[in-house]
């Protein structure tokens, strides 16, 4: 598996997102994420432990989120992310069949208990700025506490100061094929990607 070089965070302010859709025409309303899938064939993850995560974490390696549909919510201690994930576990499956399209899914991710929020290199007034996810780490602190890193392309990093671990990936139904794959040139095969 790829493992990206470790990203150095420096203190950022908390960060408050408040993103705003319009739910039709004209009209302005605060976007709450909720996370139902009509496709039953769709990944569904818990995350209660760095085990846990370090799964979450591979599956959502190459996913890109946009700054616009990523929030912290400070009320509801909560982190919430719409991701476009490539799929890594269709993708291998299918490595032996040449001309096949890769897929990319639509996909939710959440964070519970989330005490505070800092990043660094992402501008916030940009909404349309794409991020690289490259891994999720968890760094303990005094039990149950720590940190979840969401390190990205570009030495951009989201960082969660969690009560507790306790973080959810699921698919939200919307797929649709891609004929690109992302490499990665520093594997041992150049094929592997994940």
């Amino acid at each position: 598996m790829h493992s990206p070089p470790a990203t150095s965070i420096t203190p950022a302010k908390d960060f408050p997102i408040h993103y705003r859709g319009p739910a039709r025409a004209g009209a302005a309303t605060e976007v709450h994420v909720t996370m139902t899938a009509n496709d039953k064939s769709g990944l569904k993850l818990i995350a209660l432990d760095i085990e846990d995560l370090d799964v979450v974490s591979a599956h959502l390696q190459d996913a890109v989120i946009s700054v616009g549909e990523m929030t912290y919510l400070k009320r509801e201690r909560r982190f919430a992310a719409i991701a476009n994930r490539f799929d890594w576990s269709q993708a291998l499956a299918n490595a032996r069949r040449r001309g096949e399209p890769f897929t990319r899914r639509r996909t939710g991710l959440r964070f519970e208990h989330v005490l505070g929020a800092q990043l660094t290199g992402i501008d916030l007034d940009n909404k349309r700025q794409m991020l690289n996810v490259l891994a999720i780490r968890f760094e303990p602190a005094t039990a149950p506490e720590g940190f979840v890193t969401i390190a990205c392309a570009g030495n951009a990093a989201i960082r969660l100061h969690v009560e507790c671990l306790e973080a959810e990936l699921k698919d939200l139904g919307a797929a649709w094929a891609t004929k690109s794959k992302p490499e990665h040139p520093d594997d041992d095969t150049g094929s592997s990607g994940s």
